[in-house]
């Protein structure tokens, strides 16, 4: 036996095994599985815009004790940049995290503030490690916890002066 008939019999072959496994949809079975991709696409977006804004109600919390404007907890890469900053950090591990493989770098620096704010909100040094593992219990915990920010704990803040709001019984000003 030559290649060529070698060739022309296993191709006979594959062409066989296709007609087996090709499976024909409807246009109704193609329009029902569109729908329901699309519908379990819907339902991930929402849940991630959800847990956004959950993520970022609970990021305010944490800046109002921070004495950080609370509008920076909605601004995507914003309120990481001031997560590093009041936990000592440099902003700009933020920017670099979308990076890939230098955001492993970044976790670290992440992690280091978020051992820095727990220090700050009166927690133990091991308090990061909740926030390590389980991110959403260390963010919600600190949320609602009614400490109040110690800025002589922990590393300084890079954030800046807090903000505060003007006392109207102050008439110096006027």
């Amino acid at each position: 036996m030559n290649i060529v008939t070698t060739l022309a019999q296993s191709a006979q072959y594959y062409n066989e095994a296709a007609q087996y496994t090709q499976s024909q949809l409807t246009t109704e079975e193609t329009t029902a599985a569109l729908i329901i991709f699309m519908f379990v696409l819907l339902c991930i977006s929402a849940l991630g815009v959800l847990l956004y804004i959950f993520a970022a109600f609970c990021f305010m919390r944490i800046f109002k004790k921070a004495g950080v404007a609370p509008w920076a907890a909605w601004v995507p890469i914003y309120n990481n940049w001031k997560i590093l900053e009041i936990g000592g950090q440099q902003g700009f591990w933020a920017i670099l995290g979308i990076i890939p493989v230098i955001n492993i770098a970044s976790a670290v620096f992440i992690y280091i503030s978020m051992y820095n704010i727990g220090l700050k909100l009166g927690k133990s040094g091991s308090f990061v490690l909740l926030g390590i593992f389980l991110a959403p219990v260390w963010l919600i915990w600190l949320a609602i916890d009614k400490t109040p920010w110690n800025e002589a704990a922990g590393a300084p803040s890079l954030a800046g002066y807090p903000e505060t709001p003007p006392n109207p019984d102050d008439t110096s000003t006027k």
